[in-house]
């Protein structure tokens, strides 16, 4: 949506079915109009109701009537034949009159209707002939904000991946039965025809996807002996400003959810021997659409690989509670959660003391601190250097004269306790990792 184009205006509506309570439903619209605020999207009013399970029509006729007086439609779903459609429209039209004269007309009405759920095709479809405006669900929205934030060639063909598989059940038939029976193709409808081209285009992009997903491959294998930290957590955590702390990157930091959805790597800075790299991740959300999961799992192999995860969590949100387990459950599912983390208790600046002190009791092995704080950012630097001590083995080594080329390697690749040169040549004291020490006694043969 262009700067320069006139805001969106949509209504959310939650439905509040059986095990859902008074706080999670709350939570969850409020997220969800975050989702719609970073699309552009004004939200000009909320709507909910209970029902024991969303059925064909999603809300029950009373919601329906009230939905539709905040969108201008009718808030009856056409059903039958056309002279029974008649009656009901004349119906509708009437007790909308008198719902209006109740309620008043409100100033602005909604262009959409967004809903906190996974809607089926023939539910929205439904919805959307009852309230006439464009009607969508919180994984129609998400796959839209993926569309819009993807920037790497890997990234955009992910998401296209993921929005066709969205679109494509989703797909109607636009002409009549007579087009329907045109004999299009080998028999075909438009319709078919239609949707066999997005097969077709998703099998496309899944072999470009695999050419592009063996290149990052490469690339991590490459990285597979150096000592990583991958920044994990929900989405608008505070990643990105954690990644721009610890590296000095230029990454994009914004206040919108799933800002980032490529992997960044970069060194740690101040530099340290052996070099520690740093990548951000993909944030997540509650019911992240399972085709988006699967999409970016290979970015996600960026944590699974990771010598060390910081699990980064905005304590100051009410549930933060929530998206730690949301993010510990996708951690889980790629089986990036059985290994070294560090539990990071992030915009600690927000928190007043009595919160702080209650998180202390809570997560006593948490680390709370602020991005913003630079006393904070040099005590992450020591934090994460200091954990990785542990994976670094003490080593001797004598380098004779001859192989004097590889003391320009070891600087590199190890720290340097100690250096003496000596009559058989130069004796090292080293701190160093395995695979490294491997690696410089086979380069000593």
């Amino acid at each position: 949506m262009s700067s320069k184009e006139p805001s969106m205006k949509a209504v959310l509506v939650g439905i509040q079915t059986r095990g859902v309570s008074d706080s999670d439903l709350a939570s969850s619209l409020a997220e969800l109009g975050r989702l719609a605020k970073t699309l552009g999207v004004t939200v000009i009013a909320e709507l909910t109701q209970k029902r024991d399970r969303v059925d064909a029509a999603v809300l029950g006729q009373g919601r329906r009537m009230a939905l539709a007086r905040l969108t201008g439609g009718t808030g009856v779903i056409p059903r039958g034949p056309l002279d029974q459609r008649k009656k009901a429209d004349e119906e509708a039209a009437l007790a909308m009159d008198d719902l209006l004269a109740e309620l008043g007309t409100p100033a602005d009405l909604a262009d959409m209707v967004i809903v906190d759920a996974e809607l089926s095709p023939a539910q929205l479809r439904n919805l959307g002939q009852a309230v006439g405006v464009e009607c969508t669900d919180r994984t129609g929205i998400i796959v839209d904000i993926f569309h819009r934030h993807a920037s790497s060639r890997e990234a955009k063909l992910q998401v296209e991946i993921a929005r066709l598989k969205y679109l494509a059940p989703r797909m109607r038939a636009s002409g009549g039965p007579s087009e329907r029976q045109a004999g299009k193709g080998a028999g075909e409808s438009g319709l078919e025809l239609d949707r066999r081209k997005v097969r077709d285009r998703i099998a496309e992009l899944n072999k470009e996807l695999a050419s592009v997903e063996g290149e990052s491959s490469v690339r991590r294998a490459r990285r597979q002996d150096t000592l990583r930290v991958a920044l994990v957590g929900y989405t608008n955590a505070g990643k990105s400003s954690w990644m721009r702390q610890l590296t000095t990157s230029s990454v994009l930091v914004e206040d919108k959810l799933f800002a980032t959805l490529d992997t960044t790597v970069r060194g740690l800075f101040p530099k340290v021997t052996p070099q520690i790299l740093v990548s951000d991740t993909v944030g997540f959300i509650q019911r992240l659409p399972h085709d988006l999961v699967a999409s970016f799992r290979s970015t996600l192999e960026e944590a699974k690989e990771a010598s060390l995860l910081m699990h980064i969590v905005d304590a100051s949100d009410s549930a933060f509670e929530v998206q730690l387990g949301v993010t510990r459950d996708v951690l889980g599912e790629i089986g990036a959660l059985d290994g070294n983390s560090l539990l990071i208790l992030n915009k600690i600046d927000c928190c007043d003391d009595e919160r702080r002190a209650m998180l202390r009791e809570k997560y006593p092995d948490a680390i709370q601190v602020s991005a913003k704080d630079d006393d904070d950012v040099t005590r992450m630097h020591g934090v994460i250097v200091a954990n990785f001590e542990r994976l670094l083995d003490d080593l001797e080594l004598v380098i004779p004269y001859d192989k004097s080329a590889l003391i320009g390697e070891i600087h590199k690749r190890a720290r340097v306790i100690s250096e003496s040169f000596e009559d058989d040549g130069v004796h090292y004291r080293l701190k160093i990792t395995a695979a490294e020490a491997q690696r410089l006694h086979r380069m000593m043969k």
